[in-house]
């Protein structure tokens, strides 16, 4: 079954880096665009990051443009989002996300990692 696995989230200092890890397996992982989400407490789960297929091509949510940069590693079946500059209102529940569809479900959910960002 379908199954992604994040990790790398934690507590940091503003103006400090996390890299985050998402794992996947049970699908054609290099074959699927993949996505990182955010949902901070009392908001709706936001939309961070996409990178295509291939890996040529990325867009970001205007907030964290010039800060984060998401990456995949097709060999690894796996997703990164690397954050520098790291600013509480940051701190959210990081979540992978893939479009994938099987027999009757389309996009799957990873567990979320929590970041939270504070002094």
């Amino acid at each position: 079954q379908v199954q992604l696995v994040e990790s790398g989230g934690g507590l940091v200092q503003p103006g400090g880096s996390l890299r985050l890890s998402c794992a996947a397996s049970g699908f054609t992982f290099s074959i699927y665009a993949m996505s990182w989400y955010r949902q901070a407490p009392g908001k709706e789960r936001e939309l961070v990051a996409t990178i295509a297929w291939s890996g040529s091509s990325t867009n970001y949510a205007d907030s964290v443009k010039g800060r984060f940069t998401i990456s995949r590693d097709n060999a690894k079946n796996t997703v990164y989002l690397q954050m520098n500059s790291l600013k509480p209102e940051d701190t959210a529940v990081y979540y992978c996300y893939t479009p994938y569809c099987a027999v009757r479900i389309c996009g799957y959910w990873g567990q979320g990692t929590q970041v939270t960002v504070s002094s």
